[in-house]
């Protein structure tokens, strides 16, 4: 299966490669990265679980880190702004289509925004977990288990958090891509499908024959 995913997504422009592990994972990275890059992520546990993070800022590179103790909303928002000059940009994503299609819902949308335009390398890491039939699977996937968990671990006051799916499946078993709650802290707001791309490998997905964060 990984191979006919790969090969959709090489045909979408996406340069794929597939890895047995996050060790193996962690060593593709270390092939792709230059002393001096400058680097910049998405909240992703994926990251912290492959070892990627700790790579990322261990001083051989710029990192532009949004997550640094006693970073003000103003400096953070700096930050984002200057990840659009970044040569990389890590992050993982909510769901994996078997034709090749990207899947990703964003509040603030700084990782879907890196994800659309700027960063020079936009690199993927997706655990199998991640891998569903098509897009509508992929948006109810968000719903079901990438939004509830990672309000869980933003500490967020959210209805799908208490539910532990979004408010939506309450009311239907396919629910609108857009339908659920209407509080502000909602992190569910934008909906991105990357599916063919103009530039030829610009976003690399690194396929882990492991189950990786939410």
């Amino acid at each position: 299966m990984y191979e006919s995913i790969a090969k959709a997504l090489e045909k979408n422009n996406i340069e794929c490669k597939i890895a047995k592990d996050k060790a193996e994972a962690l060593e593709i990275v270390k092939g792709m990265l230059f002393k001096g890059a400058v680097i910049s992520n998405g909240g992703t546990v994926t990251l912290a679980e492959t070892g990627v993070l700790d790579l990322i800022k261990n001083g051989d590179y710029t990192y532009l880190d949004r997550s640094k103790d006693g970073i003000t909303r103003e400096e953070q928002f700096d930050i984002y702004r200057q990840t659009a000059n970044a040569d990389f940009f890590f992050c993982s994503s909510n769901a994996l289509t078997q034709n090749g299609e990207l899947i990703n819902v964003d509040g603030l949308s700084n990782r879907i925004s890196s994800i659309l335009f700027g960063p020079k390398k936009v690199v993927m890491i997706v655990g199998k977990n991640k891998i569903v039939k098509d897009v509508n699977e992929g948006f109810l996937r968000v719903k079901r288990i990438a939004a509830p968990l990672n309000c869980e671990r933003l500490n967020l006051d959210t209805p799908c958090r208490k539910l532990g799916h979004c408010v939506s499946l309450e009311k239907s078993s396919n629910p609108s891509m857009t339908d659920g709650c209407s509080i502000d802290r909602r992190i569910c707001g934008n909906y991105l499908v990357s599916a063919k791309q103009m530039i030829k490998d610009r976003i690399c997905v690194i396929l882990v024959d492991e189950n990786l964060g939410y």
